[in-house]
């Protein structure tokens, strides 16, 4: 086993590092332990769409056009466990401003994250190409696509006792399915063979991606900005 050990320790490294990266823009920094927490639900929500997943395969059959059906189950699966996860701390005390509705969703997104690397190296025995190629560009990629749904959980916040409760539904619900088709977007780019217009295209997705999610930390960064009277 310790050809496993630099792999193991390398992901969980990297993914800490992106932890760090999200979270310290916030201007009001979350409890540690809450942090903690929603990175355990993201590691327990790979164990539920783990097993999900692996029984669309065997359903799906022969169906026609089941590779992009078996893509977009997973992106849902996927997606919905890492929101759950995420929606464990809208309810604390500490959920108290929208930047948190990010920092929670990107914080169980790494926690997804951390759990799908880990297996993937054990997979592989500890092949470091294998996983430098995947762990490198999907850590991020998976905090990426909950920034969506975390910036609707953030509106939740925002918006809550102003408007009636089932008029927030239809915002989680478009951050939600935001979130889903970023992950189907790429994963079946993903599925394709190697090549030029595939790295093209992942790159061009992983940048979009990346712009969006800076968008959202920028408002709400500006938000808080506001209720703070403008001081930094």
């Amino acid at each position: 086993m310790p050809e496993l050990l630099l792999p193991l320790l390398g992901t969980a490294v990297l993914t800490l590092g992106w932890l760090w990266f999200f979270v310290r823009r916030d201007r009001n920094p979350e409890p540690a332990w809450l942090l903690a927490r929603t990175f355990a639900w993201g590691m327990f929500a790979w164990g539920v769409a783990a097993a999900l997943g692996s029984s669309f395969g065997h359903l799906l059959g022969g169906w026609p056009l089941a590779p992009l059906i078996l893509i977009f189950l997973t992106a849902l699966t996927e997606e919905g466990s890492k929101f759950l996860a995420a929606y464990t701390a809208v309810t604390e005390p500490d959920f108290d401003e929208p930047m948190d509705g990010l920092v929670y969703a990107v914080t169980a997104a790494l926690g997804f994250a951390l759990m799908e690397n880990v297996t993937y190296i054990l997979g592989f025995g500890g092949d470091i190409g294998a996983f430098a190629g995947r762990a490198l560009v999907t850590t991020l990629a998976h905090a990426l696509f909950s920034a969506p749904q975390g910036y609707a959980l953030g509106q939740l916040y925002g918006l809550h006792g102003r408007v009636p409760r089932a008029a927030l539904r239809p915002l989680l619900l478009r951050g939600f399915l935001v979130s889903v088709a970023l992950h189907f977007t790429f994963n079946a780019l993903l599925d394709n063979e190697p090549g030029g217009p595939v790295l093209v295209g992942l790159s061009v997705t992983l940048c979009l991606m990346g712009l969006l999610a800076l968008r959202f930390y920028r408002r709400y960064e500006a938000q808080a900005r506001e209720a703070s009277g403008g001081q930094d």
